[in-house]
């Protein structure tokens, strides 16, 4: 009993203590969970219709597209321009497909197999005859040709490893195209639901017929805008308010973008630098014409241009190499010289000339066993059979190999940045031997029995070794310049600072307006995601650290001068301001115009008023009329003209683009031509399928979506 009653005497204590044990125990959740959600958001891309985006969903995609650009491209790596490119097609095609599997959903619109399997068999689809499906006669994508395919890969799994490889990669290029394809189908069964909606009727394609076909020759004068005085009118704040309210649906943005100011400095090489490697070029150009075999030469000079000592075609080189070579005799070495568009030194040597096909058919039987000599006398045996007249698909089958025969063109090994000793003596062997011709090639592992069966393009093929460097800028004065501008930034630390002081120290700020979270750089400047990354983080008025970015030649500071919010753009924006300015300008000098011409009657009558006068003859209504006096195309003086008789002066003036116009229409004919409703309906129609074409751009704009790759690429 004592200790219940001590256990009462501290009960608001007790309480105390467990209500803080039950809060921690609390807390520790919440922070827990909030923890996992940041986690989660962290891995966030982005979101499309509120739906979130990982980055490795993105990731994924982006990889796919990537080995199917570089299979298109034959290339082995993309560009930083190409990547670009490719980052943004497969994010603006996953918006369109989450976009379209909502609404097409909530439609229960599909592309059967069937409909796929119809548009395979036609052939005709662009994105058919991008695929290697396609017959070279007829220039269609070849249904069997697929399917024959799509076999072959089931049975190549378990085939030659690098065989196998080969058809997965064709293979997953022929998903991707499916997918797309099924995709594009479905955008256009959507799209054409829209263009159904927009109907034509007899009248209405009578009435479009005359006014694409009714030509009409007026007389014109004209009272450019420009012509009247600015001490003529007057704008208040009430009339910039009044304009703004009535256009502001022009000035609204449905992402938040950043107005920068940036000095971007480029680092170039000194004279003493220039002269350095000049120097070195004219060491090279010694070296080079007594060189019997320069390979080691351009090798240890890490020329931008390999040597492979192969003859290959003139379009292998850069541009400036290219254009010398025929100026050039055979075993001659050029002049050193300069390259200002790739900013590099030069100079060259043709080794040889020579006129040998450009695409070889050939077919091969490779033999590879336990010993060298034991291929060596395999490899023979199979050349003898050869040589006294055996089948060679009969022979290769017994090795297990098809003995198909195989194109080489120039073009597939011409852009190698190397090749070894093998592989130089393969080419060589397929460019020189007859058609019809056997050898036997005994290279370091394995002997490889191949004939050549035609030769075709001869062409004039060159070896040349050539050395190319950049001109670059040395260690000291790149120093020099990174610590002068970091004394600079280190010294004016906020954005009127750097403004007001750069061009006293040599530095020009530039300007960047309307920067998306979309960009991939700064204002074109390689390399400047950190920049960007920084950018969307930090506020008004903020100057950055020094970054070094461009291909390492650029040094880079930036001021946030502008946050622009989602929504209307107001008018303490200067463009917006500017804008308005512009347009109300026009508008208060039609005012002065229209009270000076009033009771005009005739074309005369405007002449002695100052009206310019010319003639403009074919106005359509269709099309805007251009008037060459004030150097604008007017659509509203189209719309009048057609409506205005034959023979008569306006009813009245015509307030433009570039001025106010009072006309009389002097004549009016029908193009040659006969009314053929049929057709002029399916001109509508086609019309009507492109007025809806940018349905996605509405639909896009509504999907709420929010785009962070800047943060991950």
């Amino acid at each position: 009993m004592a200790a219940l009653g001590k256990i009462r005497s501290k009960g608001k204590i007790l309480a105390i203590i467990i209500g803080l044990a039950l809060f921690a125990f609390i807390a520790e959740e919440l922070f827990r969970s909030c923890e996992s959600t940041r986690n989660d958001q962290r891995q966030q891309i982005g979101k499309i219709l509120g739906h979130r985006v990982s980055v490795q969903e993105f990731q994924s995609l982006f990889d796919e597209y990537q080995e199917v650009m570089k299979l298109q491209r034959g290339t082995e790596s993309l560009t930083e321009e190409e990547s670009n490119q490719a980052k943004d097609w497969v994010w603006n095609s996953l918006i369109q497909s989450r976009i379209l599997e909502n609404e097409t959903q909530k439609l229960g619109l599909t592309v059967t197999d069937q409909e796929m399997q119809d548009v395979l068999n036609e052939g005709t689809n662009p994105m058919l005859r991008q695929t290697p499906f396609v017959d070279q006669q007829t220039g269609r994508f070849d249904a069997n040709q697929l399917k024959k395919f799509l076999a072959e890969y089931k049975a190549q799994q378990t085939a030659n490893p690098q065989l196998a490889e080969q058809y997965r990669t064709l293979y997953h290029f022929w998903t991707f195209v499916e997918k797309n394809l099924r995709q594009q189908l479905l955008a256009q069964k959507y799209q054409a639901l829209f263009s159904h909606c927009l109907l034509t009727n007899p009248v209405e394609c009578k009435a479009a017929f005359e006014a694409s076909n009714e030509e009409a020759d007026i007389q014109l004068a004209a009272f450019a805008y420009n012509d009247v005085n600015d001490s003529k009118i007057s704008i208040s704040d009430a009339d910039m308010k009044k304009k703004y309210d009535e256009i502001k649906e022009t000035f609204r943005q449905y992402v938040e973008t950043r107005n920068v100011k940036y000095i971007d400095i480029q680092v170039d090489a000194s004279a003493a630098d220039r002269a350095e490697l000049q120097a070195q070029f004219d060491g090279y150009a010694a070296e080079l014409a007594d060189a019997a075999d320069p390979s080691d030469l351009v090798r240890k000079s890490t020329s931008l241009v390999a040597y492979l000592g192969l003859p290959v075609k003139k379009n292998a080189f850069p541009a400036d190499i290219s254009a010398m070579i025929d100026s050039l005799a055979v075993g001659q070495t050029s002049q050193v010289f300069e390259t200002k568009r790739d900013n590099t030194l030069n100079v060259m040597k043709v080794v040889s000339k020579e006129s040998l096909p450009d695409s070889v058919e050939y077919r091969q039987i490779q033999v590879a066993a336990d010993t060298p000599e034991q291929s060596r006398a395999k490899a023979d045996s199979i050349y003898n059979a050869l040589s006294n007249g055996a089948d060679f698909e009969l022979v290769a089958k017994n090795y297990g190999q098809t003995g198909e025969t195989i194109w080489l063109t120039t073009a597939q090994y011409q852009s190698s940045p190397s090749l070894d000793a093998n592989t130089r003596t393969y080419l060589e062997t397929l460019n020189t031997l007859a058609p019809g011709e056997i050898k036997n090639l005994d290279l370091d592992q394995v002997n490889i029995v191949v004939q050549v069966v035609s030769r075709r393009a001869f062409v004039d093929k060159y070896v040349v070794a050539a050395v190319k460097k950049t001109i670059d800028f040395s260690h000291e004065t790149y120093s020099a310049a990174y610590n002068k501008f970091a004394a600079f930034v280190s010294a004016n630390r906020t954005g009127e600072d750097i403004v007001k002081n750069a061009e006293g120290s040599g530095y020009t700020v530039s300007e960047y307006s309307d920067l998306t979270t979309a960009a991939h750089d700064i204002a074109n400047i390689h390399g400047t995601r950190d920049a960007l990354k920084w950018v969307f983080d930090a506020k008004e008025g903020a100057v950055s650290p020094m970054y070094e970015c461009g291909d390492n030649n650029h040094l880079l500071v930036v001021v946030l001068d502008k946050i622009n919010k989602k929504g209307y753009r107001g008018l303490d924006d200067a463009q917006v301001a500017d804008f308005i300015k512009a347009e109300l300008t026009k508008d208060k000098k039609a005012e002065v115009i229209l009270a000076d011409i009033k009771g005009v009657k005739s074309v005369k009558d405007a002449a002695a008023k100052g009206g310019k006068t010319a003639p403009i003859k074919s106005i359509t209504f269709a099309t805007p009329a251009f008037v060459p006096l004030t150097g604008t195309a007017e659509a509203a003086l189209s719309g009048a003209v057609a409506s205005t008789p034959k023979g008569k002066f306006c009813n009245k003036p015509v307030k433009g683009e570039g001025g106010v116009y009072v006309y009389q229409v002097v004549n009016k004919t029908q193009r040659e031509g006969k009314y053929d409703a049929a057709r002029t309906k399916a001109q509508l129609k086609q019309k009507a399928m492109q007025a809806t074409g940018s349905f996605m751009n509405e639909l896009r704009t509504n999907a709420d979506v929010t785009d962070n790759r800047y943060i991950f690429f």
